[in-house]
């Protein structure tokens, strides 16, 4: 290899070094729109709940450093490999099939990443599944292509309602295409609110990026997750699994509000929807069609 390519060569890769963080922690400062995606976006979306800050925390802190320390070294590595051993470098190559110290480097050094990455990853695993005592429960079933609420009885509800995305012609100034959604579920600022997941059909995926809370929807199965929010707003979601024609069609929506405004939905919602249930899912069933 010429003096002028092995120059190119290291170039391009100082470039590589250099431009690779720089675009990855670029996005960390991108200011991120809370509650739904953010055009151009680069990073993880901004958070409201404890558990979505340590799941964030531990990308940024320990994953992404050592993903980008392994991509570097290996690429550095390839380079090096290209330009030291060629042909032209090196007519005549090494006889050497094994090295053990070598071997013990590569088979200890994957496991002492996995167990650096493990110990913490457990830990906000058990935050996540250890649901805390909670002051208001819902029950979601997913439905094609549509999600259901139900807010018991003996909380202040007794009712129930379907939530299907909003038409492009039904938008108001500032609601999201794709993910606005006709009944927006409502829930108390700064509370635990445990979610009972369940579908009646296929397997569909509850998921709202801003609460760090992703579950799954399994017919005749009744998953559980729990969400804080700490900070009022509307936050939304779409299903992340494929579930049929009308997939990309199924945001949920979850507004927090404070506790005066939450029992004075209550109150409305009672009226609106408990009379109206069974006429409300099936103009439901029928739009969803």
């Amino acid at each position: 290899m010429s003096t002028g390519n092995r120059n190119y060569l290291s170039g391009r890769a100082l470039a590589a070094a250099v431009a690779l963080p720089v675009v990855l922690f670029a996005g960390f400062a991108y200011a991120q729109v809370e509650g739904q995606p953010t055009p151009g976006g680069i990073g993880l979306p901004a958070t409201v709940t404890e558990v979505g800050r340590e799941t964030q925390a531990f990308y940024n802190a320990l994953l992404l450093p050592i993903i980008t320390f392994i991509a570097l070294s290996v690429l550095g590595l390839l380079l090096y490999v290209s330009w030291r051993y060629n042909e032209q470098s090196n007519p005549v190559p090494s006889k050497l099939t094994h090295h053990t110290g070598l071997e013990i480097v590569w088979t200890l050094a994957p496991i002492l990443i996995l167990v650096a990455i493990a110990i913490p990853s457990f830990r906000i695993l058990a935050h996540q599944v250890e649901i805390p005592e909670s002051k208001l429960t819902i029950k979601v079933t997913g439905n094609q292509w549509y999600w259901s609420y139900k807010y018991p009885e003996d909380q202040g509800g007794g009712f129930g309602f379907d939530q299907l995305m909003k038409p492009e012609n039904e938008l108001k100034d500032g609601e999201p295409r794709l993910l606005a959604v006709d009944n927006e579920a409502y829930v108390p600022v700064n509370e635990v609110v445990k979610l009972q997941i369940t579908a009646n059909d296929v397997i569909h995926s509850f998921v709202i990026p801003a609460f760090g809370v992703r579950m799954d929807a399994v017919p005749g199965r009744l998953n559980e997750t729990w969400f804080k929010a700490e900070k009022e707003g509307v936050y939304y979601g779409q299903c992340s699994k494929i579930c049929g024609k009308d997939h990309a069609f199924m945001p949920m929506a979850i507004r927090v509000v404070s506790r005066d405004k939450y029992d004075a939905w209550l109150a409305d919602s009672k009226k609106k929807f408990a009379a109206a249930e069974s006429p409300t899912r099936l103009a439901s069933s029928e739009q969803a069609r």
